[in-house]
C-alpha cells in the first residue's frame, strides 16, 4: 500500500483574474472542489491531483515555477501518475477515484513555451469524489 501527504491545495475564484487561493483545507462534494469555479462542470475532471514531481521535473529543465501554476486543487509528495482510471485514494476522510490523466492546455505556454512538451504525461490526474461531501486539509495521509 502506498502512502503520502497532502502538501498544498488550491482553489480557483469565479473571478476576471482566476486567483488563486491556497486555503488550508478545501470542502469537496461529489461536484468538486466547493469553493473552486469549476465545482459541478465536469463530474470527471472535478478534482486536479499534481504531485511535486512535476515540479520537480520543470526545474530540472530551467522551469522553476510556484506550486499551484499547474491548476491543481491537491499537490501531493507521491507520484500518482502511473493510477488507472478506477483506481481510488483515500485523502484523510475523502475517496477519490482517479477519471483520466491531466490533458495539456495552451494555459502551460502561458507560464514557459517548453512546459507542456516537458510535462507532456506528468502534470496531473482528474478524480472525481465517491464519498460525498468531506473536507480535505493539508497534511492528511494519502492511501492508494
Amino acid at each position: 500500500m502506498k502512502t503520502g501527504k497532502v502538501l498544498k491545495l488550491f482553489t480557483t475564484c469565479n473571478d476576471e483574474k482566476k486567483t488563486r487561493i491556497s486555503p488550508e483545507s478545501i470542502n469537496v462534494d461529489n461536484e468538486g472542489v466547493l469553493e473552486d469555479k469549476f465545482h459541478g462542470k465536469d463530474l470527471l475532471r472535478s478534482v486536479l491531483i499534481a504531485s511535486v514531481y512535476s515540479y520537480e521535473l520543470a526545474k530540472k529543465e530551467g522551469i522553476d515555477i510556484e506550486y499551484g501554476l499547474l491548476g491543481e486543487n491537491i499537490l501531493v509528495d507521491i507520484n500518482p501518475y502511473s493510477l488507472l482510471p478506477g483506481q481510488q485514494l483515500q485523502i484523510g476522510e475523502t475517496t477519490l477515484e482517479i477519471t483520466q490523466n491531466c490533458t495539456l492546455c495552451k494555459g502551460l505556454s502561458s507560464v514557459d513555451s517548453k512546459l507542456p512538451k516537458v510535462l507532456k504525461t506528468d502534470r496531473g490526474i482528474f478524480a472525481k469524489v465517491v464519498s460525498g461531501r468531506s473536507v480535505i486539509k493539508i497534511g492528511d495521509v494519502i492511501t492508494i
